[in-house]
């Protein structure tokens, strides 16, 4: 297992680290994709070591050798059983259970819980009193993604640590290390993963810019009807619905809110923006706003895996789509 630190967390460490005496709880907290996982994996690997250097595991001792390979008796790693689902309080009762054992390396215990909002009520509930007063010296690790989602009492017992997105810059910088693509790329697939460079990668890894390159050709053939929805449906049926989903459900929002403001900044990546220009004074706007609801309603089935057919559901949205511009 490794611990690795990304370049923007050097602030972030240093606030964990650094600290004169460690918290028996921390909530790592911010967007999806700034690299909490990692600051809590390197955190744990420190918290573990028998002989940290200058604020970072050694990497030597037996708790580090124990660690990077992923077998360390004193970690313990709550997650959802299936990506998606909630952590049962079941998992949480065998986790209280494993952490009033005595430690094997004769040190600290982590638990890493991520995310921490899957946690049902119940089973938050039946954490509080471990998060309170914690067995031995067991240092809770958890990660949140959606902070508001989080019970009070969850959050009151833990030190809070906001771990932002870095900023463009920086995040370009590091794309560009990963990667070979040219600064005006990098911008691209950012703006395309809400600034987030973790997010960027996973999206080049998926050939986002290729897909988006033939889901915009697509629209503008739609609109033009050399295309129909049915056919760009069939050639679209691979693509990651999601992604599809996220940004029709942007295209709309953005028309609207051109519709109402005419402000030519607001819309959006380059690549549509002319086309969003043109169909937003044309589009009847009871028509849009009820296409808006279809895709966020539709939006939440594909992110909740229901079992759709890609084609339909696709050809579903295109006919919406194409009705946005009148003959």
């Amino acid at each position: 297992m490794s611990s690795k630190l990304y370049p923007w967390q050097a602030g972030l460490w240093q606030s964990l680290a650094g600290r004169s005496q460690q918290a028996h709880a921390y909530l790592l907290h911010g967007p999806a994709g700034s690299g909490k996982r990692a600051l809590a994996e390197h955190f744990a690997a420190f918290l573990l070591c028998k002989a940290s250097l200058q604020q970072q595991p050694c990497g030597q001792c037996t708790s580090c050798k124990l660690y990077a390979a992923d077998t360390h008796p004193d970690l313990v790693r709550l997650e959802p059983e299936e990506e998606g689902k909630g952590i049962l309080i079941a998992s949480v009762r065998e986790l209280v259970a494993k952490i009033l054992q005595t430690s094997q390396q004769g040190g600290r215990k982590v638990v890493i819980v991520e995310p921490a909002e899957a946690m049902t009520t119940g089973s938050a509930n039946a954490l509080l009193k471990s998060l309170e007063e914690p067995a031995g010296s067991t240092v809770f690790l958890l990660i949140s993604h959606q902070f508001s989602f989080l019970l009070p009492t969850i959050k009151s017992r833990c030190v809070l640590q906001a771990c932002p997105l870095p900023n463009e810059q920086e995040s370009v910088q590091w794309l560009q290390q990963q990667s070979e693509l040219n600064e005006e790329q990098c911008h691209t697939v950012l703006a395309l993963a809400s600034g987030s460079p973790l997010s960027a990668q996973k999206l080049l890894n998926a050939d986002v810019l290729a897909i988006r390159e033939q889901v915009v050709s697509g629209v503008k053939q739609l609109f033009k009807q050399h295309s129909s929805p049915s056919d760009l449906a069939l050639a679209w049926a691979k693509m990651p619905p999601e992604l599809l989903f996220e940004w029709f459900c942007q295209w709309a929002q953005l028309i609207l809110r051109y519709k109402m403001t005419e402000d030519d900044s607001q819309l959006g990546l380059a690549d549509m923006s002319v086309v969003l220009k043109h169909v937003a004074p044309r589009a009847p706007l009871a028509l849009l706003l009820e296409t808006q609801d279809w895709l966020l309603e539709h939006r939440q089935k594909v992110l909740r895996r229901v079992p759709l057919r890609a084609d339909l559901l696709l050809e579903g949205l295109l006919v919406r789509w194409q009705a946005l511009l009148p003959r």
